[in-house]
């Protein structure tokens, strides 16, 4: 069933990689700039691959108040409740012109990891000689670390942090489902306009694939190894593409009921016709398909009540492995044809759960400028990824001007959501 009561959106706030604030973002979007650089981070730290897209151009002092709230945010914490200012500012959200017990947060989340820096004291004090022993470790996190640091790496602790800024009595919720955080994310915030439980949402969300701590966790298969400079290491589709760029970033929307944007004067950005989402195994003989994929597009279209050729472009996944991005234009093709296809991931790589939301203001943005972005670094077509990337230049938005938004998770979920323009 489509949406009845419509959600739209009526500001952004982006801390990303390839600039803070919108202007900035959209301004390297139009410049064709990546992000993606040597990391000193994982140099310093001699990890085997040594490129990433950081925020460098951050500082949270600026966006939140008060400061000593700091000691209790991770980074990612500290990005989103930035972003949600930026978007608050963006939209004129005045405190006056919303109900606090009708304002809302949803954010699209994953597992924020402690630094290594704050974990080394524990783990020195936890060897003898050259044995580590485990049975201290224990004791020694109780007495070693910050005692409110289980605080600052909660998964839902974004949206609290968000809410307690904005005084946001409404509905509060986290999805931590990885890559797919954020849309599944906009999705539910939608319904939760729908249902007529909210007026206002903040939904976005936050991750950081660049924590020394995961990253170690996770290994490095699946990471590029760029030919050339850092910059031309995320080739989503390309044939040339050998794995993913890791990054970290936020973006938060205010989301909110058309009735509600109108009655205050509020300019609209982009409308939300629908979602759906889909699950499939990845283990097992076999188990990779472009199943979930193809389903949460069907599930998207039939909620927004529209068809096919209702789609103006796909703002892709577009991981740049060579299996995840292959099945994906699989399914695009299958239920799409022909359909425009942007990776924004070409820019900044993967941002984790903040990704999703990221990406999605890339075509919000696209609705405003009248242009979409191309994709980087797309050279030599692959036959196995039969979809027509845009590439070279900015594409004219055309009719009809809207956008499938799509992400999955390393662990199955699928998701896609359908925006368009006002």
């Amino acid at each position: 069933m489509a949406l009845t009561r419509k959600a739209v959106i009526t500001g952004i706030g982006i801390v990303s990689p390839i600039g803070v604030g919108k202007a900035a973002f959209w301004e390297s979007l139009c410049a064709r700039r990546s992000g993606v650089t040597i990391s000193p981070l994982l140099a310093d730290a001699e990890f085997p691959v040594r490129i990433g897209a950081h925020v460098a151009a951050f500082d949270a002092k600026q966006y939140i108040r008060p400061r000593k709230s700091l000691k209790v945010m991770c980074r990612e914490i500290q990005m989103a409740v930035s972003a949600a200012t930026l978007a608050s500012d963006d939209a004129g959200l005045a405190p006056e012109s919303v109900d606090p017990d009708r304002l809302g947060v949803l954010f699209g989340s994953e597992m924020f990891y402690g630094e290594l820096e704050e974990l080394i004291v524990v783990y020195r004090n936890c060897r003898e000689g050259d044995q580590f022993l485990f049975e201290r470790w224990g004791a020694r996190m109780t007495s070693d670390l910050f005692p409110l640091f289980m605080l600052k790496y909660l998964p839902n602790m974004a949206a609290c942090h968000v809410a307690i800024a904005h005084d946001a009595r409404g509905p509060n919720n986290t999805i931590a489902l990885g890559e797919a955080s954020s849309l599944l994310a906009l999705a539910e915030a939608a319904r939760v306009i729908e249902r007529d439980h909210a007026d206002v949402m903040f939904v976005g969300g936050a991750g950081n694939r660049l924590n020394l701590t995961p990253m170690l966790y996770r290994g490095h298969s699946n990471l590029s190894r760029p030919h050339g400079s850092p910059e031309t290491a995320s080739r989503p589709f390309d044939r040339g593409r050998n794995g993913l760029v890791n990054g970290e970033g936020a973006c938060v929307f205010v989301l909110e009921s058309e009735s509600h944007a109108a009655r205050r004067g509020a300019r609209i950005m982009a409308r939300v016709l629908g979602g759906g989402q889909s699950y499939g195994p990845v283990d097992g003989p076999a188990a990779r398909t472009s199943a979930p994929v193809r389903n949460s597009i069907v599930r998207a279209l039939r909620d927004a009540g529209v068809n096919s050729c209702d789609v103006g472009h796909v703002n892709a996944h577009g991981l740049s492995t060579v299996e995840d991005d292959a099945l994906e234009a699989q399914a695009i093709h299958d239920c799409l044809g022909e359909t425009l296809v942007t990776a924004p991931k070409s820019y900044f790589g993967s941002l984790g759960a903040g990704g999703g939301a990221v990406e999605t203001a890339v075509s919000v943005l696209s609705f405003e400028h009248g242009l979409i972005p191309p994709t980087l670094n797309y050279d030599d077509p692959d036959p196995q990824c039969p979809v027509r990337v845009i590439h070279g230049e900015p594409m004219p938005l055309a009719t009809p001007q809207t956008a499938l938004l799509l992400n999955q998770s390393g662990t199955g979920q699928a998701a896609a959501v359908l925006i368009a323009a006002p």
